[in-house]
């Protein structure tokens, strides 16, 4: 349980709920443990023995009633017990699930980039899942099972003291120790093929994804059998790891139950040797065999933590990830931006690889339409992407208006930032709660004046229900040109006075950009504009280019300036020009 204990803090929230659930446990324990021996003792010989006194109707109904009381208070308390474990399991679900997911949201994206989505997604959903499940298991079982081991192992205790003396409790107890064993080994191999199992979960969550995400390349390139092949492969591997698991995770009770058949049977033998009376026997076995029950629970409980361990292991890789990326301690206000962005000595480097960027000394005034070129692979996008801090510079600093951004929070940082990428997503939400999202607080006159201006009204009132359309996963009911079109009319709502372009116009059909040309004439006047240049013909009004080769500002100017003084500028130029003539 130690390795659980941090996760304990999810249960206060329910602990009025647990403790009336631990409560109804104990009583099942104590029913259930020592109220079946009782009947063996007292209430059977009252009607069977030999001796026994006649008794009358209603004693009869009396002693009879006896073994109906225990099941019911058995019964009754047993299910609430569950009930109530089951109402605290699933608000830990929901506690654990929203931590795991809030703390994605804070999360630097150079962390997301590492990961699988599917396997994250798996991380949220199955291992969440397991975690709750063994908590609640945990609390329930760690009370409910002792409670029947003692309480049977005290009537044993008692009962065979008082026949026997000393010798019937040794001789009754000799081999419940033993019943460690099988828990043990068994532990030891379920907490490896468990890990393999989330693992094996991760994958298959992972093949989903990916596979429906890249739909219209598989069945444009034949892929079919391919896919299926491969998640064939990935399904059987799970299998083969969730049968180990049930293998000796069922291996368990059987041997248990071997190892407490011998203890009855020595049990027995030592019985009729010292001449333990039947009624006295009976109790004893049936305090014995109720002892051996709650063993072969804590012992699943014992199997169930090895897993939930390695569902934790998973769950801890991203809640224990630190977020680098924070609001400052006492921040600086930060409104009435102009759009005045330098960068002094600034380098990056990805986490555990070489830096990106190094020595990068830029100064971008106000109101500068600055297009990065270069390369692939040369540090546009790391350059673009420090302006709202997506990722934080390992060093050198990154001002807006002479104020370091890590000095403002990231709210207030970000609200000052357009940006419009070169595949935009949409929500599966309507189309003006996706322009919403840009400026929550917009009037629907605001939305429908940004529509316009990004050449977008008409085509969304053509749709079934304008506005109100619901345009599907990331848009997938929209064309391209479509999406890209709502993209800039959220960059118009926003209003902000620093845009990032990242190539918007690229894999578009001329009809789309050349509306999209005409909407971004009108949405960069008066604002700072940082357009990530994959296209040449995209910069040609741009006042200032930086080049960029290997991670460093190579070279800067204006488009007739780098062509007589940048090789590479003008390699990069020409080698476009030369494919466009083709």
């Amino acid at each position: 349980m130690k390795r659980f204990r941090p996760f304990l803090g999810y249960l206060k929230p329910v602990k009025g709920t647990l403790i009336a659930a631990l409560f109804c446990g104990l009583i099942f324990g104590a029913a259930n443990g020592a109220g079946l021996p009782l009947m063996m003792k007292w209430v059977f010989p009252q009607i069977f023995a030999e001796d026994a006194v006649a008794l009358t109707t209603m004693e009869l109904l009396l002693v009879a009633a006896w073994l109906p009381l225990i099941f019911v208070i058995r019964g009754l308390s047993g299910y609430a017990n569950v009930y109530l474990v089951q109402l605290a399991g699933v608000k830990v679900l929901e506690r654990i699930r929203l931590d795991f997911f809030s703390k994605l949201q804070r999360l630097p994206l150079s962390f997301l980039q590492r990961q699988s989505s599917g396997d994250l997604i798996s991380r949220g959903l199955a291992d969440t899942n397991q975690l709750q499940f063994t908590l609640t298991f945990a609390a329930n079982e760690i009370i409910r099972q002792p409670a029947t081991l003692l309480g049977s192992i005290g009537f044993l205790v008692w009962v065979a003291f008082n026949e026997r003396g000393v010798a019937l409790v040794l001789v009754c107890l000799a081999v419940v120790p033993l019943c460690v064993l099988p828990i043990r080994f068994i532990g030891k191999k379920i907490v490896r093929r468990a890990q393999e199992v989330q693992t094996e979960l991760g994958s298959i969550t992972g093949r989903f994804s990916e596979n429906l995400a890249a739909a219209r390349e598989v069945r444009a390139f034949g892929l079919e059998e391919r896919e299926v092949g491969k998640f064939s492969g990935i399904s059987s591997a799970l299998v083969r790891f969730q049968m180990k698991v049930v293998k000796y995770q069922q291996a368990l009770n059987p041997a248990i139950e071997i190892i407490s058949a011998v203890g009855i049977s020595i049990t027995l033998i030592y019985a009729y040797r010292v001449g333990v009376e039947l009624e006295s026997f009976l109790s004893l076995i049936t305090a014995l065999y109720l002892s051996y029950e709650p063993i072969k629970k804590l012992g699943g409980l014992n199997n169930e933590l090895k897993k939930g361990s390695a569902a934790l292991a998973r769950i801890e890789t991203v809640l224990n990830e630190p977020v680098t990326i924070n609001d400052p301690a006492d921040p600086q206000p930060f409104d009435q931006v102009r759009g005045d962005i330098s960068m002094e000595n600034v380098a990056f480097a990805y986490r555990g690889s070489e830096l990106v960027l190094q020595d990068i000394n830029v100064h971008i005034p106000a109101g500068t339409v600055c297009a990065l070129v270069g390369p692939s692979g040369a540090g546009k996008s790391t350059f673009a992407n420090l302006v709202p801090r997506f990722y934080e510079a390992a060093a050198g600093a990154v001002k807006i208006d002479g104020t370091d951004v890590r000095d403002v929070t990231l709210a207030d940082l970000r609200r000052h930032i357009g940006i419009v990428s070169q595949e935009s997503v949409l929500f599966d939400d309507t189309v003006y709660n996706n322009l919403l999202v840009s400026r929550p607080n917009a009037t629907r006159q605001d939305v429908e004046a940004a529509a316009r201006a990004a050449y977008a009204h008409d085509f969304i009132m053509s749709l079934p229900h304008g506005y109100d359309t619901v345009v599907g996963e990331r848009g997938a009911s929209l064309s391209g040109g479509q999406r890209q079109r709502l993209a800039l009319a959220r960059a118009f709502l926003r209003d902000a006075p620093i845009l990032i372009l990242d190539e918007a116009t690229s894999a578009l059909d001329s009809e789309s950009e050349a509306f999209i040309q005409w909407a971004l004439r009108e949405l960069v006047v008066g604002k700072t504009v940082l357009i990530i240049a994959h296209r040449f013909s995209t910069i040609r009004d741009a006042s200032m280019i930086l080049v960029f080769d290997r991670g460093r500002v190579a070279a800067r100017g204006t488009h007739a300036e780098l062509l007589e003084s940048s090789p590479l500028y003008k390699t990069l130029y020409n080698r476009q020009a030369t494919l466009s003539s083709e």
